[in-house]
């Protein structure tokens, strides 16, 4: 390790010279307080910028220990501290000009969700923060004296102010501490008390808009209808009343724009624990939970949809589907099974993203064509059981079909926002109403074939197409919903709980060291992804890059969204 000083001179040394000069500078430099890394260099100003990170020891910072302990108030802090250095580094974004990405200072943009990032990791002894730097040129030619000043200024004044707990407001790091170890509560509590979700009173639901997640101004706070209240007590918090939603079958029902998809939006992004002040905070879902919707055109492979699609009239075997190009109904099928083996033990349904015809059959269809002629067997008709004999709860917004009214377990109706228990007034009408005819077959869990997820020929191979077809896949991701590999493209559109492109992009790598790591095996999904699951728990991203730096920009997503990207790859 050298020492910051020899850093200044070999900056000095290659002041205007050509751009690949930069590259000298690869390695680690003590700078007292902190140490330096220049892990990759850019190899020209309009390439993606250089990886930089820097180690913090802990004596330095100045953290108290209680609050990384434990996972959850460790990513917690974690996040925060994402966010502080974040707003300090947007200062002298740009400030030193030049060509291409000269001057940039980029650190990940967090949402209002809290998860767990590459960008800043707290490990035993010390903090590591990654982030992105552009190596500042005049054209092509290195401006030396630039990067200095970001190097040697501009960090250290971020540094100081969002890493050194003296510096910082110990009042705001502690609210991050209390409010993490009451989400924590709250999590422990669903399972206690057989909750699926819980909603406190005073929440924010509704968002800023279409593209903005932050909470809206002036909107009508959440209250629990009292038939529905619980009240929690919460170890920093105290006592918090709001709304237990029981497992079994919830219906949430309403008026056109009175609030029935942003209560169910609510509840599928309350998988993730929220920042302070963001009006969803105390807004917990078992996080487990899963949101699902027809999916027309994404591919399937090898899966037991027969719980709900028998006897195609092409004989395509339903015990074992695959299709490049499903339907509304084939696809939310395929979702439903595959969630179950992911492991979701709720199911968020909204009836505006699902396929008609595989939600129900009213009556007088029925009528007109026999269920022998209809290889569907709608959602209606399995829901009870899913709940009975597979201990899946379902939380579903209807608006235009009252037969899921005879199954419901809970009934609440969105007004004005207002969110009013009708279960009691709706059981007495379903008297005056006759039950839907349940005729489904006997039900039946889906047999988990283990599908084989690759079958890779080793890049090795003597045979000359298939050398290196295997080894250095490409892995390109420019939005959330979408990532490239080699030229593969993975959708994941109707992933509706990914909510960061670096999730995405964590999930890209998994994706890429998989298929890289098992040339000529043959290895199921659910091993696969337990595999993955073990070994993220154990080292984090380190095992994705066979000892190498970890890049800044990744953040980890769930089983249920791994199983999602893997079970849509069509390579």
């Amino acid at each position: 390790m050298k020492s910051s000083n020899e850093l200044k001179v070999l900056l000095h040394s290659i002041h205007k010279k050509s751009y690949p000069a930069y590259k000298s500078l690869k390695g680690t430099y003590d700078f007292l307080s902190y140490r330096l890394s220049i892990d990759h260099v850019q190899g020209d100003p309009f390439a993606s910028p250089s990886a930089v990170s820097l180690l913090i020891p802990h004596r330095t910072a100045g953290f108290p220990a209680s609050y990384y302990e434990s996972f959850h108030t460790r990513t917690a802090l974690e996040d925060f501290l994402t966010r502080l250095f974040c707003q300090q580094t947007e200062r002298y974004s740009f400030k030193a000009r030049g060509s291409g990405k000269s001057g940039l200072i980029s650190v990940s943009q967090c949402g209002q969700e809290i998860l767990s990032r590459t960008s800043v990791e707290i490990a035993e002894k010390a903090i590591c923060v990654r982030f992105h730097v552009g190596f500042p040129a005049r054209g092509r030619t290195i401006d030396a004296e630039a990067l200095e000043t970001i190097i040697f200024d501009y960090l250290p004044q971020a540094v100081r102010k969002s890493f050194y707990y003296k510096n910082l407001d110990a009042a705001k790091v502690k609210e991050v501490f209390y409010l993490a170890e009451d989400q924590y509560a709250i999590r422990q509590e669903l399972k206690k008390r057989e909750l699926v979700a819980f909603i406190a009173d005073g929440s924010v639901l509704p968002r800023e808009s279409g593209v903005s997640q932050k909470p809206m101004k002036n909107s009508v706070p959440f209250h629990s209808p009292e038939s529905q209240a619980v009240v929690l007590d919460l170890p920093h918090r105290g006592k918090l009343r709001g709304m237990g939603i029981s497992k079994g079958i919830t219906l949430i029902v309403g008026g056109g724009y009175h609030g029935k998809s942003t209560l169910l939006n609510a509840l599928e992004l309350g998988v993730y624990n929220h920042i302070p002040g963001d009006g969803r905070e105390y807004v917990i879902t078992d996080e487990t939970a899963l949101k699902l919707r027809a999916e027309d055109g994404r591919c399937i492979k090898n899966t037991d949809i027969s719980l709900f699609i028998n006897d195609l009239p092409n004989k395509k075997d339903t015990h074992h589907f695959t299709t490049e190009d499903a339907s509304g109904s084939t696809s939310q099928a395929a979702n439903i099974i595959e969630g179950i083996q992911a492991g979701s033990t709720v199911f968020l349904i909204d009836e505006d993203t699902s396929a008609t015809n595989f939600m129900v059959r009213d009556e007088f269809m029925q009528q007109v064509i026999k269920r022998e002629k209809e290889p569907i067997t709608p959602f209606l008709e399995r829901a009870r059981d899913l709940y009975e004999t597979a201990g899946i709860s379902t939380i579903l917004v209807a608006g235009s079909s009252g037969s899921y009214f005879h199954i419901a377990d809970t009934i609440l109706q969105m007004d004005c926002y207002r969110t009013l228990d009708i279960t009691a007034r709706v059981k007495e009408l379903c008297r005056q109403y006759p039950s839907p005819a349940l005729k489904a077959p006997a039900f039946c869990m889906p047999g988990f074939q283990d599908r084989i997820f690759a079958d890779i020929p080793s890049g090795r191979s003597n045979n000359r197409k298939m050398r290196g077809k295997y080894d250095g896949f490409k892995l390109k991701v420019h939005d959330k919903d979408t990532l490239l590999l080699n030229k593969t493209t993975v959708d994941l559109r109707y992933v509706e709980q990914l909510q960061d492109i670096e999730q995405t992009r964590a999930l890209g790598y998994l994706l890429k060291y998989s298929l890289e790591h098992y040339p000529g095996q043959k290895i199921s999904l659910t091993r696969l992804v337990q595999t993955l699951e073990k070994q993220l728990k154990e080292s984090g991203f380190q095992f994705l890059f066979s000892g190498s730096y970890i890049p800044a920009g990744l953040a980890l997503p769930r089983i249920q969204e791994i199983y999602a990207c893997f079970n849509r790859y069509r390579g």
